[in-house]
């Protein structure tokens, strides 16, 4: 099969390589679409991140049909259309025509949107809905939510309206950005540019002058730092990016507050893969009924090369405006 493969010099590469057998409880997918994260080229780049590397082809989220499947798979059929959240799970990452993986990570595809639509959803969908239901929000709480036009950000703040908890303030760098999250439905006040001066004044204003209870934080390092001086005493720092500061973290450790760290890695770590898949049908049941939409997508290009690294570098440089990156297949 045709796939983006990782070499042993560390570099990207186009080439070939044998088509995948399910196993036992495993379907075989071939890819539709794939969507990009940052840990795609973060795992490039960064010790921690390149430990979560189990394939010389990265990728980790797609939609699909089901090709071939394992005598012991009873819940899909050759035909099926579907979307997961591979991870490190499946036999190969999702650069790549055709993958496998166990069928208890897999949920049948939303009906009412296309492949490229589903594939933008995996990886931002669970970890917001994640963050959504540990926090056991109500209609009275406050939060604040960094680098909210992204993928996980723009997500959660459909969950969050879409489920009555309006109290939300949200930062951006651009005036896009803004106008995208005005038309989630975010009124602007409740939008802070991070780019300003005074920002910590100008996100405690957008609160009433009152410190957050909820600090979401999707970018880290300085925001981080921002974060932690805007939660009150006993908040709860939610941290999406593992990228706290020093600063930041006796900070939080001062004010007594509660850290809430969000992985979708730990489920696949201890195999509990009903949470994917349970995950991944709530979203669809959401989508189906248009209690939310998907992301905004935008289509890359076809299985490249040239598409992986263009993807990585747009990514990289924080030039997504908002917009799932999605490859084609």
């Amino acid at each position: 099969m045709k796939a983006v493969i990782l070499n042993k010099n560390g570099n990207l590469e186009d080439s070939f390589t044998e088509q995948p057998q399910p196993k036992d409880h495993e379907v075989l997918i071939q890819i539709k679409a794939s969507g990009f994260n940052p840990i795609d080229y973060q795992m490039l780049e960064n010790e921690l991140e390149r430990k979560l590397i189990s394939s010389p082809i990265l990728g980790r989220e797609l939609s699909g049909i089901i090709v071939s499947k394992g005598p012991e798979v009873t819940q899909f059929n050759i035909g099926d259309e579907v979307y997961c959240g591979s991870g490190s799970m499946g036999s190969n990452g999702t650069y790549a025509e055709y993958i496998a993986v166990p069928e208890a990570i897999v949920s049948f595809k939303p009906k009412n949107i296309s492949f490229e639509q589903a594939a933008s959803i995996p990886s931002a969908g669970l970890t917001s809905l994640q963050i959504f239901n540990r926090l056991k929000l109500n209609p009275e709480n406050t939060l604040l939510i960094t680098g909210a036009a992204g993928g996980v950000g723009s997500f959660l703040i459909k969950l969050l309206l879409a489920h009555n908890i309006p109290q939300v303030i949200a930062t951006v760098g651009s005036e896009e950005n803004r106008q995208m999250l005005l038309n989630l439905g975010l009124k602007s006040h409740q939008i802070v540019n991070y780019r300003d001066k005074n920002l910590i004044e100008n996100i405690l204003k957008a609160n009433n002058d009152q410190p957050f209870e909820f600090g979401i934080d999707l970018v880290g390092n300085y925001m981080s730092e921002v974060t932690a001086e805007v939660l009150k005493i006993n908040g709860t720092y939610v941290d999406v990016t593992a990228l706290v500061t020093k600063d930041a973290h006796e900070t939080l450790f001062n004010k007594g507050t509660l850290i809430m760290n969000i992985s979708n890695y730990t489920y696949g770590m201890i195999k509990k893969y009903e949470y994917y898949k349970n995950s991944l049908l709530e979203i669809k049941k959401l989508i189906e009924n248009e209690t939310i939409l998907p992301p905004q997508h935008k289509v890359i290009g076809n299985l490249s090369l040239d598409t992986v690294l263009q993807a990585h570098s747009i990514l990289k440089n924080n030039q997504t405006q908002g917009h799932k990156l999605i490859m084609k297949h």
